[in-house]
């Protein structure tokens, strides 16, 4: 890969950049790598955001950031049709690598050049493989995830358990009974299983629970590096 030309691209499905991972990538960034961070909701107002993102009856349910720290919940139909639209436009711009920053599942999304790093195609086995055979404690942001979101889950070998405390509103206690509750119903390991997860919460899990804790955005993030 030649450095001095290379430009990737991010792609969070709130608004960019984002506080809590775009700094992570940049400190990554090898000399002469460019980054271009965007977002599914960048430059919508509250009342478009609504109109344009509101979950439809019995549809999977995504959650994310805005730029002033709020979290906003969005039906996953309208995020994946307008996920096609941002990796066109950041693909158009030169991108030779685009990440997605959220771990839910988008089957079908394409480039015509460009490499697609997807985190529900890059986790799961990722996971299964530092695992092992053993029972995966998942926790997910919203309570329904646990059914929408763990399809990618299922083609691994392990048996899964499921938790819930969002890591853009939950508190410290929250998070913190989440895990517990995942050790409680027999989790051998546990995953953060969304791109919002810091590794502030990973160490407030690991406070509570013995089990080894890892969070999806440092997965990607070291992943990543290890690939630029």
């Amino acid at each position: 890969m030649d450095a001095i030309r290379t430009k990737i691209g991010t792609l969070t499905i709130g608004q960019a950049p984002r506080s809590d991972i775009a700094p992570l990538i940049n400190a990554i960034l090898p000399e002469g790598v460019v980054c271009r961070h965007a977002g599914v909701l960048d430059g919508l107002s509250d009342e478009q955001i609504a109109g344009q993102f509101a979950p439809k009856p019995n549809e999977g349910l995504l959650t994310s950031k805005l730029l002033d720290g709020r979290a906003v919940v969005m039906g996953k139909s309208a995020v994946r049709a307008a996920l096609e639209k941002k990796i066109a436009m950041l693909e158009a711009d030169g991108c030779s690598i685009i990440v997605l920053l959220c771990t839910g599942e988008f089957d079908g999304l394409k480039t015509r050049k460009a490499r697609l790093i997807e985190p529900d195609h890059v986790i799961p086995p990722v996971v299964e493989a530092l695992a092992g055979p053993c029972t995966l404690g998942v926790m997910v942001p919203l309570a329904e995830q646990a059914q929408s979101e763990a399809q990618k889950w299922f083609g691994t070998k392990m048996k899964l358990v499921f938790s819930s405390a969002s890591p853009y509103t939950a508190k410290e206690e929250e998070v913190k009974k989440a895990a517990v509750a995942l050790s409680e119903q027999g989790a051998d390991f546990v995953v953060l299983d969304c791109m919002g997860y810091r590794l502030q919460h990973k160490a407030w899990c690991r406070e509570v629970i013995e089990q080894p804790v890892v969070a999806s955005t440092d997965l990607m993030v070291n992943l990543l590096r290890a690939m630029l």
